[in-house]
């Protein structure tokens, strides 16, 4: 279904039926609230569940050529920003009910994988540093091929192509994903004109590079695994019982609410940025009742169709930009294979065509990288802040003074 079939959903979707909340309205204003005004505090969660729907709404709105682009991700962070600062300012409004059973225990649940997501927080920012060197190769490209660096040389030289086919074939295989086989890399380094005859000095060069890229940033460890830690932080996130909602004054609404929202951004960031043991695995089991749960399985379900797709089955991240990468080094990297020299006008205007795509894609990452950067960062100290501010409620309220 293209993005377009979507947005013609757009307005019944805060009025998919809320029955979590509205269809026990009379049971909860029949209940003592222990923060006062249940009328209010219903208001308040249902103004959180529709700004959710609708800023994820906006994120499922765009059309394929957007979706997992730089732009795109940081646009999700953002949204991930703004719910869980509201979710924050709500928790702090009904603090009293907070520390009360069983509020106190969804929220320290919660709590819990937020504490797993700063893992995949430190995974991501290491993916971004590990793009930023594959930054650094196309830019040892642009300046052997581009148009400044000719000087006054009438036509680009074998010595210029030398440069560049080293640094796309090192980038060929930094970009290679640990699942290729030996028969992709083989595949890749002909392409580049490396027709190999023993298959282990491939071998061998493979494991070198990805040495090399990784060693340059990983912070987690050897063993650790994206896919895992989805799991961990998706581990028994159920949507509550109408017991807990009645018992909360509705509060494990919003509670699952911001666990679901947790769950996807981190799901999706692991699906466009490299990162250890990638899966995209991960079962998102939400009740069609809640208004933020039709964009989010849209999202989940585009994105695993575009990790289908037969040129990013083997990708190491679904991000645009990244496929572009690969694309017009792979294309630059064939074209300079079947250069003879000197070289003809048609080729030279080729070379400078290819190159000039090239040079597209590394703006996209000069403007986009930091920022996407910063705000992972943000996510990170946002949700180590939250948590701390919750854990000394906590505190206070068992031992007060």
């Amino acid at each position: 279904m293209p993005a377009t079939d979507y947005q013609g959903t757009s307005s019944p979707l805060t009025n998919i039926g809320r029955s979590l909340l509205p269809v026990r309205r009379d049971q909860v204003h029949a209940m003592e609230s222990p923060i006062g005004g249940s009328a209010s505090n219903e208001a308040e969660i249902e103004s959180f569940q529709r700004q959710v729907a609708d800023r994820f709404h906006d994120l499922a709105s765009v059309p394929s050529d957007e979706l997992l682009s730089l732009p795109w991700v940081r646009k999700l962070l953002d949204v991930f920003l703004c719910c869980q600062e509201e979710f924050r300012v709500m928790l702090f409004n009904n603090i009293a009910l907070v520390k009360k059973p069983p509020m106190d225990r969804l929220i320290a649940d919660f709590y819990e994988r937020t504490v797993k997501a700063l893992d995949v927080c430190n995974a991501i920012r290491d993916g971004i540093e590990q793009i930023r060197q594959w930054q650094k190769l196309l830019e040892i490209v642009l300046c052997a091929l581009g148009d400044s660096n000719v000087g006054y040389q009438r036509s680009l030289g074998e010595g210029q192509f030398r440069r560049a086919r080293k640094a796309l074939i090192d980038l060929a295989i930094g970009m290679l994903d640990e699942k290729d086989s030996g028969q992709a890399l083989a595949h890749r380094n002909r392409s580049f004109g490396r027709h190999n005859t023993s298959g282990s000095h491939s071998k061998d060069h493979h494991h070198r590079s990805l040495g090399h890229f990784r060693s340059l940033s990983w912070s987690v460890s050897r063993s650790w695994s994206a896919a895992r830690q989805l799991q961990a932080i998706g581990n028994n996130l159920a949507a509550p019982r109408g017991n807990e909602v009645l018992a909360t004054n509705g509060l494990a609404v919003p509670v699952y609410t911001m666990g679901s929202v947790l769950l996807f951004v981190m799901w999706a960031l692991v699906a466009a940025i490299p990162c250890q043991d990638r899966g995209l695995q991960v079962h998102f089991n939400v009740p069609r009742q809640f208004p933020w749960s039709a964009p989010i399985l849209w999202l989940h379900e585009r994105i695993l169709e575009e990790s289908k797709k037969r040129d990013r089955k083997n990708a190491c991240g679904l991000l645009r930009e990244i496929y572009q990468m690969e694309k017009c080094s792979r294309l630059l990297g064939e074209l300079a294979d079947s250069v003879q020299f000197p070289l003809s006008e048609d080729k030279e205007r080729e070379v400078k065509q290819r190159v000039k795509e090239l040079e597209q894609v590394l703006d996209a990452l000069k403007e986009d990288l930091e920022p996407l950067e910063k705000l992972v960062r943000e996510v990170f100290h946002r949700i180590v802040r939250s948590r701390t501010e919750g854990l000394d409620s906590f505190a206070r309220g068992h031992n007060p003074e």
